[in-house]
């Protein structure tokens, strides 16, 4: 068998095949499997010494009175350790290799770019993450941050690295940097000081962030000062005598050094304040989920910077450096990570949407007798626009259009009257939801304080009532209306405007029996989305500042005048959310089925107050003696239970993300669903 089967399991082979003189990929291969057999392999002594199974190596080599068990990794490690003292044939030839690996790799690369985005662009690294999940790596690099992520491919390699004890530690050091007495082995820590604090300046500088700080926090010039304190600092650190036992033996040297190491952390400190001081222009001007991404990665490089000065100050640098390699591995995992990457970055941009939505959504929550009797007027307005709606839609399927086309124009259709709707002050009850819901999370703050939860049923049983008087509003007219035109139309015209072929697919279409509940649920998640949309779409008109534009631009200012002009920005600000929801859920009830179609997906819309308004139709084409037949009961079931997934799918989901975005515990969470459900 050969060595590199063999490896992954066979220590022996391990040792017989290191080989100084081996190429760059074999002598970096042979690196990951000793990693590989440090952390899976069967332990059975090589070259004749007593055989350990993985169950009694831990009873031969730990201490029984230790509170925590070790690491089995630890263990082979300290074996390992144990065979190499034992046969000096295999030490030096280990030692050997081990130098030409160090020396021919590049550490600063991994010290100080490993875990961090070559451009600040999120899009960009999401697709390095991509392309490295899907692309093989190779051992043929000099790149120690290349070859890291297969030396530690697992986020678990960071406990066994921590657990390594000071002795084994020592014992380490010797086989790995056997030439790096005193502060030789400094010299890639203090090069990686130099390259973060150059990307941390740079970053500073970059308009994106330079123009969003607060000008108070940067009085000091903490950027400014940062290269250059960081140069002092590696030229001090390099320049000491070297002492036997790798600590620097001059008691001034060493304390100019730590005063040194203080100035640059107090730096690194103003600079992560700076920086963090971005969000509140971002709270106030909308949210870029790239400069967001920016601040975040020059945050990291500040910490692994703060990092790296301990280890180079540390009167136990292998101690601190064990610490430092089990915080890349922890990078290492979250590098590979494409959910953590959006989760994390989009969290912000996340609150902010709820937030919008909040804002808006508390127009939809009635709290007294005024309230509740403006909402039913509101909602019988809808219901009377979603009529005509209705009409217009069989209108257009009498057209024959192609499917694209009639969805599209479908769209159309239902955008115009949600945005008449919306001029005309009425409401549709099913789009209050995924407003409500922000709202409702925007109330959720001291959460173990039983009057706040109280509050927040209180916030819960409005929300209900004003759903009811939007729901009853909305069907308590459109029927009325369509069983109005349609008898109208036979009494002027001699026949409906709805025909009985059309009130018979009604029937087969809105039925409980069919799947009337799940599109209805897929009605609600597409209500959802118009939501975020909306929120988006606000989120954007604010950080291009197109308020601030319309008001001030002096095109538009000549065109409508200074007073004008005020007023179209303040319109337009306070009413971009409503026209971006009504016109994208026009869109999304229109095209999206025929795009699912497409791809082969029989996915149809079923929403409450168009449903109730076709069943009318049909009522109406077919006679009342239609009242006598199961099909009708069975659609009336349908529209029930359209109603009620229409509102529970949208809510639920509005409220999942704006319980997200304020970042509240599982724990807290299941409060909230207990006093909701109650």
């Amino acid at each position: 068998m050969s060595w590199r089967r063999a490896s992954a399991w066979d220590l022996t082979a391990l040792l017989n095949a290191a080989d100084p003189k081996a190429s760059l990929p074999e002598r970096n291969l042979w690196l990951i499997r000793l990693l590989e057999w440090l952390r899976h392999a069967p332990l059975v002594a090589p070259l004749g010494g007593h055989p350990f199974s993985a169950t009694t190596l831990p009873a031969a080599l730990d201490d029984a009175s230790a509170p925590e068990p070790t690491p089995t990794a630890v263990l082979r490690l300290r074996h390992l350790l144990g065979v190499l003292d034992r046969h000096p044939e295999h030490q030096a030839r280990i030692a050997e290799l081990l130098r030409r690996i160090w020396s021919d790799l590049d550490s600063a690369a991994l010290l100080a770019d490993f875990g961090f985005a070559a451009r600040m662009d999120l899009w960009r690294e999401f697709g390095r993450r991509l392309g490295s999940r899907m692309l093989p790596h190779t051992p043929a690099t000099t790149d120690l941050g290349e070859l890291f992520a297969l030396l530690f491919p697992h986020a678990g390699d960071a406990v066994w690295l921590r657990a390594i004890d000071a002795p084994t530690l020592a014992r380490l050091s010797h086989y790995v940097a056997p030439q790096r007495a005193g502060h030789v082995w400094r010299k890639p820590f203090v090069d990686a000081i130099v390259f973060l604090a150059s990307a941390v300046r740079a970053s500073g500088f970059a308009p994106a962030l330079r123009l969003r700080m607060s000008p108070e926090l940067l009085t000091d010039q903490p950027f400014r000062q940062l290269g250059r304190v960081a140069e002092r600092f590696a030229e001090h650190a390099l320049a000491a005598p070297e002492g036997a036992d790798g600590i620097d033996p001059g008691p001034d040297h060493q304390a100019a050094l730590l005063q040194q190491a203080q100035y640059l952390r107090a730096l690194l400190d103003a600079c992560r304040r700076g920086a963090n001081s971005v969000h509140e222009h971002l709270a106030a001007h909308g949210v870029s989920v790239d400069v967001v991404f920016e601040v975040d990665q020059l945050g990291e490089r500040t910490h692994r910077l703060e990092a790296l000065l301990t280890c180079v100050i540390s009167p136990e640098p292998a101690r601190e450096v064990t610490r430092l390699l089990a915080d890349l591995v922890r990078s290492a995992d979250e590098r590979r990570s494409i959910g953590a990457l959006l989760s994390r970055h989009y969290s912000l941009l996340a609150r902010l949407v709820a937030e919008r939505s909040a804002e808006t959504g508390e127009h939809y929550i009635t709290r007294d007798r005024a309230g509740y009797r403006a909402m039913l007027a509101a909602a019988a307005g809808g219901g009377a626009v979603l009529a005509g709606t209705t009409f217009m839609k069989f209108a257009l399927l009498a057209l024959g259009l192609s499917a694209f086309w009639g969805g599209f124009w479908a769209g159309i259709n239902y955008a115009v009257s949600f945005v008449a709707v919306q001029l005309l002050h009425f409401t549709v009850a099913t789009k209050q939801p995924a407003m409500t819901a922000a709202a409702l999370a925007d109330k959720l703050s001291g959460l173990s304080n039983d009057a706040h939860i109280e509050g927040f049923v209180d916030e819960v049983a409005h929300l209900i009532r004003s759903q009811a008087a939007g729901i009853f509003g909305n069907l308590a007219v459109v029927a009325p209306v369509v069983l109005a035109v349609q008898y109208g139309a036979m009494a002027g015209l001699g026949a409906p405007l709805i025909g009985r072929d059309a009130a018979v697919h009604i029937l087969e279409s809105i039925t409980l029996l069919g799947p009337t509940a799940l599109f209805a649920a897929f009605t609600g998640v597409l209500l959802f989305a118009s939501s975020l949309i909306a929120g988006w779409a606000e989120n954007w008109f604010v950080w291009h500042r197109l308020d601030s534009a319309i008001a001030w631009n002096p095109r538009i200012v000549a065109a409508l005048g200074s007073a004008r002009a005020a007023r179209w920005a303040a319109y337009w600000r306070a009413n971009v959310s409503g026209f971006a929801a009504n016109i994208s859920l026009g869109l999304l009830l229109g095209v999206v089925p025929v795009v699912a179609a497409f791809f082969g997906l029989p996915i149809e819309v079923r929403h409450v107050t168009l449903s109730t308004g076709q069943l009318a139709a049909a009522l109406a084409a077919l006679g009342v003696g239609l009242l006598r037949e199961p099909a009708f009961w069975w659609c009336a079931a349908g529209i029930g239970v359209t109603g009620v997934l229409n509102l529970s799918v949208s809510f639920l989901l509005a409220f999942k993300v704006a319980l997200r975005s304020r970042g509240i515990r599982p724990a807290d969470r299941g409060r909230i669903y207990s006093a909701i459900r109650a």
